[in-house]
């Protein structure tokens, strides 16, 4: 008898890895339950994804006769011949709600992007069976116990998880208007051993950055679309930096900049304490880490008369002009640039100054903005085009300047033109307001007396005139009624 029950298991062991031996050919199936069941028995509809991860799924269809109860989902990894295979599933099960013939519907399920047609088929519900199993209480059989086919037997331990949660920024205390770089990563150490796994990042993501987000600072986002990983080494020893979210905050006032702690919910496997062949390794849970809050310490700048104007950054000018020899009453074209380290956005045009020895026009303003390295850097510049008045030495540097403080040498500094232009030609002021006249309507102004005169110089005369226009209406009115 123990023979002919070896051979059953070998045979089945057997029928087992020929199945798993034709399955590894495959990305992704569907594998759909047996025709016929008992009333307390569950239909099974199965996806299977190979070699990759389950990432987005579509409904199971629905069967009449049958309701949905429930999914489970496993994952395993093989490691055969020197080479790593990998299976997560999905089971969507169904109960029959009475005995009879039922009819699955072809249907057709997206995964990972896949649309995969299922081929329908009749289900055929018999009467509930029972279940009896005759058990030796004296007799012992090694083969459950290697095969781990005892269920309900299965203790998971909880492995404590080497990693953790953090808010970190690169300052800790800053100028009014200076950018601080703030990140949102996940570490876990390089002798971690428990079995973790990201949960629904973007949502969770969504929600925290509503909170940490502060209202008082103009927000440069890296815009981190997939989670990236790094090596990084912290007190000596070595972690997987997983980046979540990086952005430059800058200060708008002299309010602290608050940052609370926030949680990142993960799943977390507990691990079978005796696992067996056949029996599942690990348990799914879930764990919560958490950030520490945070506080940056904001300063206002060092008095000036630009103080509430000036860009907060680290700067210097480029600049370009069409030429240096000019002639009075010929356009030429100049490029102020300010670039480098700093809210970019914050840069205001240059203040030029009123005068009569050039006409300069609204700039036309161009921008760049680059996020890397942790940094924003980028340019704003003003394009000019003006038209020299006056012939005669110029320096560009009265008429162009910008001033910004510089956080690293805390200092007040001026970008300031270096270019020098000559003007020849005759003056064209004259020319430019003979372009404004008005023409000789306002010419007369000035010979008109401006002398005030009374509102009721005529008073006298409209009364006179009230009078007898009253005169003259009594007497029309005499003669009528005699008449």
């Amino acid at each position: 008898m123990m023979r002919t029950k070896l051979r059953k298991i070998l045979v089945h062991a057997g029928l087992f890895l020929f199945s798993c031996g034709v399955a590894w050919g495959q990305n992704v199936k569907v594998n759909v339950g047996a025709e016929e069941i008992a009333l307390n028995e569950p239909f099974t509809i199965t996806v299977v994804v190979e070699n990759d991860k389950l990432k987005n799924l579509s409904g199971f269809p629905e069967i009449n006769g049958f309701i949905k109860r429930g999914t489970s989902s496993s994952t395993s990894t093989q490691f055969i011949n020197g080479q790593v295979s990998s299976t997560q599933s999905i089971t969507q099960n169904y109960v029959a709600q009475k005995e009879g013939r039922f009819r699955l519907p072809t249907f057709t399920i997206n995964v990972n992007g896949e649309d995969i047609r299922v081929a329908g088929k009749q289900i055929v519900v018999g009467p509930a069976r029972q279940r009896r199993r005759q058990v030796d209480p004296f007799a012992r059989d090694p083969w459950e116990e290697l095969f781990g086919r005892r269920k309900g037997n299965e203790e998971f331990i909880d492995v404590r998880a080497d990693a953790f949660f953090a808010l970190s920024t690169d300052k800790s205390e800053v100028y009014v208007g200076e950018g601080f770089n703030t990140s949102l990563a996940f570490y876990v150490s390089e002798r971690n051993r428990a079995d973790l796994e990201f949960y629904d990042t973007s949502k969770q993501l969504t929600d925290i950055l509503k909170r940490i987000r502060p209202a008082n600072c103009w927000e440069e986002n890296f815009n981190v679309e997939n989670i990236k990983r790094e090596q990084v080494t912290i007190n000596n020893k070595r972690y997987q930096k997983y980046l979540i979210y990086q952005a430059t905050f800058y200060p708008l006032n002299t309010e602290p900049v608050e940052f609370p702690a926030v949680g990142l919910k993960l799943i977390k496997y507990k691990m079978a304490k005796n696992p067996s062949f056949f029996g599942p390794s690990r348990q799914e849970d879930f764990k919560t880490f958490y950030t520490k809050a945070k506080s940056v310490q904001v300063k206002d700048l060092p008095d000036h008369p630009l103080k509430d104007q000036v860009a907060v950054g680290e700067y210097r000018l480029t600049e370009q002009i069409s030429g240096e020899e000019l002639q009075t009453g010929e356009s030429f074209s100049y490029n102020f640039k300010v670039q480098g380290r700093g809210n970019i956005n914050a840069i205001e045009n240059p203040n030029l100054p009123a005068t009569e020895n050039f006409d300069f026009y609204t700039p036309n303003i161009q921008q760049n903005v680059h996020r890397r390295n942790g940094e924003v850097t980028g340019s704003r510049s003003f394009g000019y085009y003006a038209i020299p008045n006056e012939p005669g030495e110029y320096d560009l540097g009265d008429f162009f300047n910008w001033t910004f403080f510089n956080p690293v040498s805390e200092q007040y500094q001026t970008l300031r033109s270096e270019l020098k232009v000559s003007v020849r030609g005759e003056s064209k002021k004259n020319e430019t307001i003979l372009a404004t006249d008005l023409g000789s309507f306002y010419d007369i102004i000035d010979l008109q007396d401006n002398q005030l005169q009374s509102r009721y110089r005529f008073q006298y005369l409209k009364i006179f005139a009230n009078i007898f226009i009253l005169v003259m209406l009594v007497l029309t009115a005499v003669f009528i009624f005699r008449k």
